[in-house]
């Protein structure tokens, strides 16, 4: 199978930034991914959640980027999520135990109710 770019789109909802990420995440992917999570930390969320419904293949590279979008979510007090993983990745994220540190969702309305859920989101304050 030919190794499919990543692309990356942003889109909002109140409090969560939501990354639909469509193709492989390898070490090509660095850019992208860079972008888009600055890109989706201008507005100010209280959890960003990578949408992997489209994703095809995450090489270990892969694994080290999203390790790196970890480090800058905590570092900014912000919660990282990721929905729609295959069950292959799945269990890739238990048995490396990235999963202790990077929630997963089978899918983003999930992920969204589990967001509101744990608090992640945190009101704007009136005025």
């Amino acid at each position: 199978m030919a190794a499919r770019q990543l692309r990356v789109s942003v889109r909002h909802e109140p409090g969560v930034a939501i990354l639909d990420l469509h193709g492989d995440i390898d070490g090509r992917a660095e850019d992208v991914l860079e972008r888009t999570y600055t890109t989706a930390e201008r507005q100010h969320p209280a959890a960003i959640l990578l949408n992997a419904s489209q994703v095809t293949y995450i090489n270990s590279k892969g694994i080290a980027l999203l390790v790196v979008l970890l480090r800058r979510a905590t570092k900014s007090g912000r919660r990282l999520w990721i929905c729609g993983l295959s069950e292959h990745y799945q269990e890739i994220f238990r048995i490396t135990r990235l999963s202790d540190y990077i929630a997963v969702s089978p899918d983003e309305t999930s992920a969204l109710a589990e967001i509101q859920q744990h608090d992640a989101i945190v009101p704007s304050p009136a005025g």
